[in-house]
């Protein structure tokens, strides 16, 4: 797992605490070095494969990152929304978000499509909500 901070494109924090509660901004598979886990060049005309799988878990190691950052853990997310370019990706960005949670004691999930995200070689974002008492 790469410990290089990856640093916020805006005016915004990785995390904001209100009380018991931890909001982590949107989050990318966007690494330290501003490459993206998940997008390969597979010819030398630029072209590259965009995989779903490799980008929600590197999101999600983003998140636990940051969540580990504030003091918490994916254990203490209550809720997620996901934003995919293409839900034709659904099924595997499922897969791969398995590895994380489980629907027996799991958050709640909102998953949305979008027109696109901040950077063409981003097929998800991911934004939690977790709980995690201060005291």
């Amino acid at each position: 797992m790469n410990e290089s901070k990856v640093t916020p494109r805006g005016a915004y924090p990785h995390t904001k605490r209100a009380g018991d509660f931890i909001f982590v901004s949107g989050t990318s598979s966007r690494r330290a070095d501003n490459t993206i886990a998940g997008a390969e060049a597979v010819d030398s005309m630029g072209t590259k494969r965009l995989d779903i799988k490799v980008q929600t878990r590197e999101v999600l190691r983003n998140i636990e990152r940051n969540l580990k950052n504030a003091g918490a853990s994916l254990d203490d997310v209550v809720d997620v929304t996901s934003f995919l370019v293409n839900m034709n990706d659904f099924s595997g960005y499922n897969e791969a978000y398995a590895e994380f949670f489980n629907a027996e004691n799991g958050p709640a999930r909102t998953t949305v499509a979008v027109h696109q995200l901040p950077h063409p070689d981003l097929v998800v974002e991911i934004k939690v909500m977790a709980y995690k008492k201060t005291s």
